[in-house]
């Protein structure tokens, strides 16, 4: 039995909220962090320009991957926002898949869908994010119950 669940997730702007209640940037945000040592693991890519207008080759762990302007987008690489997108689906997909074993549920296999709208008074940020979960061989109690858990980490 599949189920397919619509998760909505928001990016306020780049900014996420204090303790206190009010928002802190982003930038500002890791900044606090790497000043607390609070760093478990450090991942590290490094950007370079690639020779082409509007490409950056991207490096980490020997694998580099070319990322496109959105402006100048190429049809053999993602654009920069799309890249920030997959990252985010994949990690719904690795972790639930992962949970699943762990937790012996028979996900047969799954699919992110994760779409992300931009204004056109603000094109560099992201209004609204949604994704769209779809999860084969498990039940609908069981999807709500792996989906929760990607939402609570």
């Amino acid at each position: 039995m599949s189920a397919r669940i619509r998760a909505h997730l928001v990016c306020a702007h780049s900014r996420r909220p204090a303790s206190d209640g009010q928002f802190v940037d982003f930038t500002s945000y890791h900044r606090r962090k790497e000043d607390a040592v609070i760093q478990d693991k450090i991942e590290t890519i490094r950007s370079s320009s690639s020779g082409v207008l509007g490409r950056a080759r991207n490096t980490a762990r020997g694998v580099t991957v070319a990322f496109d302007s959105s402006s100048r987008p190429q049809a053999d690489a993602l654009t920069n926002s799309e890249a920030f997108l997959a990252a985010v689906s994949s990690c719904g997909v690795t972790l639930i898949e992962m949970h699943a074993k762990d937790t012996g549920v028979p996900l047969a296999g799954m699919d992110v869908t994760i779409e992300g709208a931009r204004t056109a008074a603000e094109p560099n940020r992201f209004a609204r994010v949604s994704m769209t979960f779809e999860l084969a061989g498990v039940s609908q109690t069981q999807a709500e119950s792996l989906i929760e858990t990607y939402r609570q980490r």
